[in-house]
């Protein structure tokens, strides 16, 4: 029922309503109105009597349904239409309640607003009623009650709006509805599902009858139902290469076989016997994205195996008009307690767990992992904030020394640059750095880094100009030679902090370098004319091409330190491993090339590692990665090792 109230007030004339009384006699006030307008005499009151009875007749063929309703609420006249509407004769429908020939007393608020009406209180009322006519059919009433003027009666009026009913319903189907799968859209896929977890909210804190009973209509008491589980469950899903079939096979078979997944996937749907009371809605939610919607479920194997149906029957052939087309589907699954959830985040951990079994390699489903949404939202709070990190000064580098194997001799340092995030603390540079390649942000922090490396290399040669100035070693992304003029940035970084060309050595990872052709080919080796030192770091994880090795611009080989840890165990070491380091390091000789050793932590590595010829080492048996102050007394030192 829908209804709308007017407030209070001087009721408004309704024509084409004449009072009545229950015997048939038109009100005196009627008939006084009648006779003051008339000059007096038997002319006057014919005509008033004559004007009575049409607008009696008038009442009685309207085609408006109407009765005239005392302040008891009985019904004193009914014309034709209403006693047509309701399937009797006008003359039964004569001192029967009118509530009850419209159901107004079925709820308090229609019923208290009706009766306001009669006692004068309300200027009028208005409500929407499904009424039951005899013959069983139903049919939509709108139903108006309004004073009588000059009376105390009040006119009951009821219109048929079944077909206005009917046509919205039609278009509010049409409107809620995918044209091409007949499956629910997004709209009416969020409306059910912000209505499902309202309810299965409700089932989470209703609290069961002790007895198992509930009182029944009459007092008896009836078996107890059950509520729900207080949860819901979503499979977000998403069909794999569908694109292709829309640029290869036209859009007209596109469309086919999103119709013949949908008819899949409902079927998937109504085979699923695991909801203890509820059900489930599969929608389109636009492109070839679907959702199944769980209510109530027993719990995430539930969903599962729903899952697991889906993607068993998404991979049988679809033939369509004799072609025979296969699809494969990424799946996210999301299953959690109702309380506290909205349709919003509901919608966003599934479309997360969709992503995430696409990254996993596709055809597959994936259930949501708070924790792994616990990484995802920090990489995504560091990801918004990085930018801004800059300017704000929230990065410091601290510096590693390179120590020579011989003499134990700081020879330079490695910067290595740290975030001290004001919500997360002191970040390393593997929390943040990858995610700054992707956004493009590594190109202004690389240029930050250069910039304040060499400044303080510089500031170190100035601090000890009696001692050998000691090189600074800065990691660069290839994303920096590409998106950048690198060789432009570190031209000007070196004439504005003073810092000699062969005091800088520049990093890159051995997939990066190994790979590299034109631009940064080109890059690196104007650099390297430049007199900056060009290191492969990590070398030995990536390609291992020897034979390229000659044609780049390379200086320095930086060991990988799963190589040197290979040497820990001096007990039982592994002559294999002894073996490729040597030749690795006699090659890089052979080549002109200086080697360190990466992850240098014992004395007996550092012992095997000078024995087999490798020129620098860094690692913890020499240093952390320290202050600027720290290396500054290390500078001039007799030596660092163990």
């Amino acid at each position: 029922m829908s209804g709308t109230f007017e407030g209070p007030g001087p009721a408004a004339v309704t024509a084409g309503a004449p009072p009545s009384t229950p015997h048939g006699t038109a009100p005196s006030s009627v008939t006084e109105r009648h006779m003051r307008g008339t000059s007096g005499g038997r002319t006057g009151i014919g005509r008033g009597a004559a004007e009575l009875r049409d607008y009696r007749a008038a009442f009685r063929a309207a085609q408006l349904a109407m009765a005239v309703v005392d302040q008891d609420g009985v019904v004193v006249a009914a014309n034709d239409a209403l006693a047509s509407l309701l399937g009797t004769d006008p003359a039964s429908l004569h001192e029967q309640a009118a509530a009850d020939l419209v159901d107004l007393a079925s709820d308090g608020r229609t019923w208290h607003a009706y009766r306001e009406v009669l006692r004068g209180r309300r200027s009028r009322f208005r409500c929407t009623r499904r009424l039951k006519h005899p013959d069983g059919r139903s049919l939509w009433a709108e139903v108006t009650v309004a004073p009588v003027p000059e009376s105390r009666r009040v006119l009951l009026s009821i219109a048929d709006i079944s077909d206005r009913r009917e046509l919205q319903a039609r278009l509010r189907h049409l409107q809620m509805h995918d044209p091409v799968t007949r499956l629910p859209n997004r709209t009416l896929f969020f409306e059910r599902l912000a209505t499902a977890l309202e309810s299965a909210a409700q089932d989470d804190v209703r609290p069961p009858s002790p007895a198992h009973e509930t009182p029944g209509p009459h007092g008896a008491y009836e078996p107890y139902r059950h509520g729900g589980s207080g949860r819901i469950g979503l499979l977000y899903l998403d069909l794999d290469g569908f694109k292709a079939v829309n640029d290869t096979l036209g859009h007209r078979v596109g469309d086919r076989l999103l119709a013949a997944v949908a008819a899949r996937l409902t079927e998937c749907a109504d085979s699923d016997g695991y909801t203890r009371s509820g059900g489930h809605l599969v929608a389109r939610l636009g492109g070839d994205e679907f959702a199944i919607m769980v209510e109530d479920p027993t719990g995430t194997e539930h969903l599962a195996d729903l899952a697991q149906s889906v993607l068993c029957s998404l991979q049988q052939p679809f033939d369509l008009g004799g072609q025979r087309l296969s699809v494969s589907a990424s799946i996210g699954v999301v299953e959690r307690a109702a309380r506290g959830t909205t349709a919003t985040g509901l919608m966003q951990a599934a479309d997360t767990t969709l992503y995430w079994a696409k990254a996993d390699g596709k055809a597959r489903w994936t259930l949501f992992d708070p924790e792994r949404n616990a990484h995802r939202m920090t990489r995504q709070a560091l990801s918004s904030t990085l930018r801004p990190a800059v300017e704000r000064g929230e990065f410091a580098l601290e510096y590693q020394p390179l120590v020579g194997m011989e003499d134990g001799s700081v020879r330079g340092v490695e910067a290595l640059v740290r975030w001290n995030h004001p919500q997360f603390g002191t970040l390393a540079p593997n929390r943040f750095v990858g995610i700054a390649e992707e956004d493009g942000s590594i190109v202004e922090l690389g240029r930050w880094v250069l910039r304040t490396a060499c400044r303080q290399a510089r500031q170190w040669q100035k601090d000890h100009p009696g001692d050998r100035p000691i090189f600074v070693s800065v990691n660069v992304a290839v994303r920096q030679v590409w998106d950048s003029d690198l060789v432009a940035d570190v031209a000007g970084i070196l004439a504005e902090t003073g810092l000699a060309p062969h005091l800088l050595q520049l990093e890159l990872t051995e997939s990066a370098v190994m790979g590299s052709a034109g631009r940064p080919l080109q890059a690196l080796q104007a650099l390297s004319d430049m007199g900056v030192r060009i290191a492969i770091d990590d070398f030995g994880t990536g390609y291992s091409n020897l034979a390229y090795l000659s044609r780049l611009p390379v200086s320095v080989l930086k060991l990988d330190g799963s190589f040197v840890r290979g040497f820990q165990d001096e007990a039982h070491a592994n002559p294999a491993d002894e073996l490729i380091v040597e030749a690795l390091v006699q090659l890089a000789h052979r080549l002109g090339l200086t080697v360190t050793a990466e992850c240098v932590e014992t004395a007996g590595q550092a012992t095997r590692l000078r024995r087999i010829g490798c020129d620098t080492g860094q690692g913890w048996l020499y240093s952390r990665a320290v202050a600027p102050d720290r290396i500054g007394q290390m500078i001039g030192a007799s030596s660092l090792s163990v």
